[in-house]
């Protein structure tokens, strides 16, 4: 089943799947920005140390300085978060376009009206977590937030993309209608997230690299931990954020919970996958293995080689992308189920 097929498809279709895609390179950069400490890079929003895009010359430079001297301008770090905050305001106005689209066309058998005006609305909710981030001056909770909000919309916006794309449902799996594995798509699913909420929980109170050998931690298999310390979602609001706050028993239990979540996320994901393929649905069941395991080994690399970059930003992609697997797959069992 192609499950982007322009055949038949409603009104707003392209426009989505484009918008989908333009997501994607929100997501990356914002992974980016966040990754090369410049969810600082100015601090103030909209503008940036009081421009448009950020100062310039000597005497800009030196007047905001003056302003910020607890943040100091740096050219390097400025760019990346204005250009984060240029292509999440594009996304913005392309799901406006998109939620008029949907609106004119709503009397229209299945037009998905309700759904475009959710990710809208979600998307604004974006922009006032990206202002707070800056103002919070990066409190773990709100870049946590951030994250899931980018990663929701992403994966909202490819299933508006399958829903827009008029393919009709077909036996893709066995006739048995009550044998398909929903149940187990729907706890897959909650799985994943809470799995993005820890790596988020894990990025934002800098915990990456609080266990630097793999498979062991600190070289121990049980390192002394502090979930208290590391889990308290009530910390204050004020100090800077960037670069932690914790101690590194809080790091460490922090990294050590998502280790055991991805392999709780690993078990679910083969688990779902192996019943998928007895169901003869083997296509999305390779997808969702692949897709697991690419996003392991990148967890496993960021250990190993000490977060590079490249692979840090990879998982993050990797993360989004076995959401949206996911969330599509539940998707498409809801809907052979209900179509039995």
């Amino acid at each position: 089943m192609t499950l982007l097929s322009s055949r038949g498809a409603k009104p707003g279709f392209r426009l989505a799947a484009f918008a989908t895609f333009f997501t994607i390179s929100v997501v990356v950069l914002g992974a980016f920005t966040r990754l090369v400490d410049a969810g600082l890079g100015c601090p103030d929003w909209p503008l940036c140390y009081g421009h448009i895009w950020a100062p310039q010359t000597e005497a800009q430079i030196a007047a905001a300085n003056e302003a910020w001297p607890e943040i100091p301008v740096d050219l390097d770090k400025t760019w990346p978060e204005m250009v984060h905050r240029y292509l999440a305001t594009g996304l913005g106005f392309l799901v406006l376009l998109l939620a008029g689209v949907s609106w004119k066309h709503r009397k229209k058998p299945g037009q998905p009206v309700k759904l475009a005006f959710f990710i809208l609305a979600l998307v604004i909710l974006q922009g006032a977590f990206g202002a707070w981030t800056v103002t919070m001056k990066l409190w773990p909770q709100v870049v946590t937030a951030h994250l899931l909000g980018g990663f929701a919309t992403f994966t909202l916006l490819w299933l508006l993309t399958i829903k827009l794309s008029g393919e009709r449902s077909t036996t893709m799996f066995s006739l048995n209608k009550t044998s398909l594995p929903t149940g187990l798509a729907m706890a897959t699913l909650f799985v994943v997230i809470a799995q993005i909420t820890l790596g988020g929980w894990t990025t934002s109170n800098y915990a990456a690299l609080a266990c630097p050998d793999f498979p062991k931690c600190q070289t121990q298999w049980w390192p002394e931990m502090d979930f208290a310390d590391g889990f308290d979602v009530l910390q204050p609001v004020g100090p800077n954020y960037l670069g932690g706050q914790l101690d590194v028993p809080g790091r460490t239990a922090i990294h050590m919970a998502h280790r055991l979540g991805a392999i709780v996320t690993l078990i679910f994901c083969l688990w779902l996958a192996l019943r998928l393929y007895l169901e003869r649905f083997s296509g999305m069941a390779t997808t969702l293995v692949t897709v697991t395991l690419v996003q392991v080994a990148l967890g496993i690399s960021n250990i190993i080689f000490s977060l590079p970059l490249t692979v840090a930003v990879l998982h993050n992609l990797g993360g989004a992308i076995l959401l949206a697997v996911v969330a599509t797959i539940t998707y498409q069992l809801h809907r052979e189920s209900h179509n039995a």
